[in-house]
């Protein structure tokens, strides 16, 4: 028996529905975005471009940090301070791992409970994706459609490891960098570009027998800072401790994003930093597209097999193996 598609919405429809800030109409928008068929692509693309002038407004921000810092635990207690203060926030993740999991739609909201009771408060996953730049991809285009929804604050989680913080870093104003305390050498196995990626460190769990240790490490990342050649944005990084379990420190990590943008606004490095992101996206959208291209071309796909084992079984030099399939996939 035929299994029988959901009618799609028109256009229009998305529309209106997003811009009423209807959040059954925002979901079926994002999971069309999500969409891997060429048909829900090309309206996805229609749906953005319509919706593009009510987008921009909102503070983007990127959030990381090590294994075991509690990320899930403060991104609930800072949203839940800005949510009290009657703004709007999303909570997106990009998630590399998913491809190999599949991930939980309801993985994010379970674990922020609270959060995701909160009226002023949406959570959105990210899907599994067949690469990280898919993937990241997807969510600069919920967080669009989420701009257009009214929202007024974006978070935008790495959920993975490895490229998502660069990843992250490129679609977002202002990036926090979440690390431990007490797990010996402070310092070792930082990679140096995700500190000079950071906006602001905070220290998490600094409580209870804790505290000293958190006051350590912060005097020895704002040192490490000091390393580091000035920053584009004008702005000197800030380290500060925090325990989200107590809500200690959350209101001052707000207040210094909120200094920052002001402080990037002034000095135009705001709208700069914006102009920049739109140009990377449109360039990494052409590589991701003409690479999707080249692995379902026909041609390519009957003769890759035979070329990767005789590249394997070094018959064939991989280069001249790539020229091969390129060829192919002008035909």
């Amino acid at each position: 028996m035929a299994i029988r598609r959901k009618k799609r919405l028109d256009i229009s429809q998305y529309v209106e529905g997003i811009l009423q800030q209807d959040r059954v109409r925002l979901s079926q928008a994002i999971t069309l975005v999500e969409s891997t068929l060429e048909e829900d692509r090309s309206l996805a693309r229609q749906l953005i471009e319509r919706l593009l002038p009510y987008t921009g407004k909102a503070v983007r921000i990127g959030i990381t940090g090590v294994p075991g810092v509690g990320k899930s635990t403060f991104i609930e207690a800072l949203g839940q301070y800005i949510a009290q203060q009657g703004k709007k926030l999303a909570v997106l993740a990009v998630d590399p791992s998913s491809q190999r999991s599949r991930g939980s739609i309801m993985g994010d909201k379970t674990r922020m409970e609270l959060l995701a009771a909160n009226q002023n408060a949406y959570i959105r996953p990210s899907p599994a994706g067949t690469s990280l730049g898919g993937v990241a991809s997807r969510t600069r285009e919920t967080m669009l459609l989420c701009e257009a929804a009214g929202f007024e604050v974006i978070f935008i989680e790495t959920v993975g490891v490895g490229q998502s913080e660069t990843v992250v870093h490129g679609m977002v104003d202002f990036f926090l960098l979440l690390m431990l305390a007490g797990a010996g050498d402070e310092l070792q196995g930082i990679k140096k570009g995700i500190m000079e990626m950071a906006d602001v460190v905070a220290i998490t769990k600094a409580d209870g027998d804790n505290q000293q240790k958190a006051a350590v490490a912060k005097a020895e990342y704002q040192s490490a800072f000091h390393l580091f050649p000035p920053a584009a944005n004008g702005w000197f990084p800030k380290v500060v401790t925090c325990s989200a379990l107590h809500n200690e420190g959350i209101e001052h990590i707000w207040s210094l994003t909120n200094e920052y943008i002001e402080h990037t606004q002034q000095n135009k490095y705001f709208d700069e930093r914006r102009k920049e992101q739109n140009l990377r996206w449109m360039y990494e959208t052409i590589r991701q597209t003409l690479e999707e291209q080249f692995f379902h071309h026909k041609e390519v796909i009957k003769k890759l097999p035979q070329v990767a084992q005789q590249i394997s079984e070094g018959t064939l030099p991989p280069l001249t193996g790539a020229q091969l399939l390129l060829d192919l996939a002008k035909k």
